[in-house]
């Protein structure tokens, strides 16, 4: 059993990882956003507050560190909030660690795919060159560059994830968004581009692939290059829409709404994953009918 520290404790993936490390024995402790509810080895706090980030952190003096705070919606458009937690809030988590008397055994960072941007020519691997095409985009790319400055510090990993989703998520973002429509039989749903594709996979996937990685983490850190976390299967907008039809007999009428398709989209985001099972091992992807049925039976 370790002492673990999750940043983002209370977000859609803190809180699945949360599960997955204590069903796996391991104390977790979490850092939530300021205004959230103070409990039992949760402590509210603004990573943007380098003081308050070092007494939250020596508190804990966490042996395993999985850092997934972040302002994560692409299009959220405050972008003094979203640099500062995205990036100074990393760098001041990352100095409240390496004050330590004890530095931690592994600390994950959970940056993104959309740092490939308009990447296209069949699956994305982590030589793709980053060609950002968004402040969320942007700033995950800053942060992965400037945990470099902690490279001989600290162990660090860097996970690249694409899409993926589950019981719990917003419906700001698209699946939920889909899904909640499917469940309460809406007769029409307005969506952007249906032609956008991406690279979709279960938060359960996802989180099993961080324990992973926290309890042995890759040899050479930072040295070894970020890992994509990915199914490396494509699924369009307009084929999700198809499949929640064929799961629950209901049709949605599609209505495009130009508010919602944006000028920079990133039109294909698939990824490869050889990286990540050279490091862990096989993975197995669950299948994306799989999430959407969960989705849909969950209360």
């Amino acid at each position: 059993m370790a002492r673990v520290l999750i940043t983002g404790f209370d977000g859609f993936t803190g809180r699945h990882l949360r599960h997955e490390l204590e069903a796996a024995g391991h104390e977790v402790h979490g850092l939530t956003h300021v205004g959230g509810e103070a409990a039992a080895r949760v402590t509210p706090c603004d990573l943007r507050d380098g003081r308050a980030v070092r007494a939250a952190v020596a508190a804990v003096a966490p042996q395993l560190v999985a850092h997934l705070a972040a302002v994560s919606h692409v299009a959220h458009g405050d972008a003094a909030e979203l640099y500062g937690t995205n990036v100074v809030g990393t760098r001041n988590l990352l100095a409240a660690l390496a004050e330590l008397p004890d530095p931690p055994d592994a600390v994950l960072l959970a940056s993104s795919a959309n740092i490939y941007g308009n990447a296209s020519g069949g699956v994305i691997d982590e030589e793709v060159r980053p060609a950002p095409a968004n402040d969320y985009a942007v700033s995950k790319l800053a942060m992965e560059w400037m945990a470099s400055c902690w490279a001989t510090q600290l162990p660090l990993t860097v996970v690249r994830p694409f899409n993926y989703t589950g019981v719990g998520q917003s419906p700001k973002f698209l699946i939920p968004k889909i899904v909640e429509h499917l469940r309460r039989r809406a007769p029409v749903i307005e969506l952007g581009n249906l032609d956008v594709e991406r690279d979709f996979s279960d938060v359960r996937f996802v989180v099993g692939i961080y324990r992973r990685l926290l309890e042995a983490p890759p040899e050479g850190g930072l040295a070894s290059g970020p890992l994509n976390v990915c199914s490396g299967t494509g699924t369009t907008l307009r084929q999700l829409v198809a499949l929640g039809a064929e799961l629950t007999g209901h049709t949605l009428e599609v209505q495009v709404n130009p508010a919602f398709v944006r000028d920079n989209e990133v039109r294909k985001l698939v990824g490869a994953r050889g990286a990540l099972e050279r490091v862990i091992g096989p993975v197995h992807p669950i299948p994306l009918r799989d999430t959407l049925r969960w989705m849909l039976d969950a209360e």
